[in-house]
């Protein structure tokens, strides 16, 4: 009882310094037993049912109950699309939290504490132009308000004019353009066109 206890205390220390722990960070905790794997597996069980810490996705627990920490499940990752929108209030709208990563996992909806979460993938030469952001005690990576602006057309999605009209407003375009510069022409001129065109025409 008393190993069990001593290894519980060092369990919740590591859940107070990270928002979201995975499994082998538990098992190397426990390292010093015999039967490691399995004397993991039984704490986290026991943890789970008393309902200390929640599963996120396979191997990774946390104690919280935001569904956005997903992104860690995923790294390297970021919030983005329709869930930066709401987030930088470029639109009205509530959204699920849309993961973009560049693991090499199965797109789509997924559940996480009952809730949807949408995975997107990008390539990882794209992964950049984010910002972490402090929601209470947990900082999520966002992707800027530029770079937002280019993922909606690199995964086709569809802005209003109203959402443009709020992008033209806010966007920053000396930054806007050094990031395009890591894309192909066609797809730089599409987006500068796409902003300008608005903006003349608007």
């Amino acid at each position: 009882m008393m190993g069990k206890e001593k290894y519980l205390e060092r369990i919740k220390s590591l859940f107070e310094k990270s928002p979201v722990v995975d499994y082998g960070s538990i098992e190397r905790i426990i390292s010093e037993r015999k039967e490691t794997a399995y004397y993991a597996r039984r704490l986290i069980h026991y943890l789970l049912a008393k309902g200390k810490i929640k599963r996120l996705a396979k191997g990774y627990y946390t104690t919280r109950n935001e569904i956005s920490l997903a992104v860690f499940v995923f790294e390297p990752s970021y919030l983005g699309l329709q869930d930066a929108l709401s987030f930088y209030n470029l639109w009205e709208q509530e959204t699920t939290p849309v993961i973009i990563t560049a693991r090499k996992v199965r797109q789509g909806i997924r559940k996480v504490f009952g809730q949807n979460v949408l995975i997107r993938r990008i390539s990882r030469k794209y992964l950049f132009g984010t910002e972490y952001y402090r929601q209470g005690e947990i900082a999520l990576p966002y992707s800027d308000i530029e770079k937002t602006f280019i993922d909606m057309f690199y995964f086709n999605e569809v802005l209003s004019k109203k959402t443009l009209r709020e992008f033209r407003k806010r966007i920053d375009e000396k930054k806007l353009f050094a990031y395009l510069k890591k894309y192909p022409k066609p797809f730089r001129r599409k987006v500068v066109s796409s902003l300008r065109g608005f903006s003349e025409g608007n």
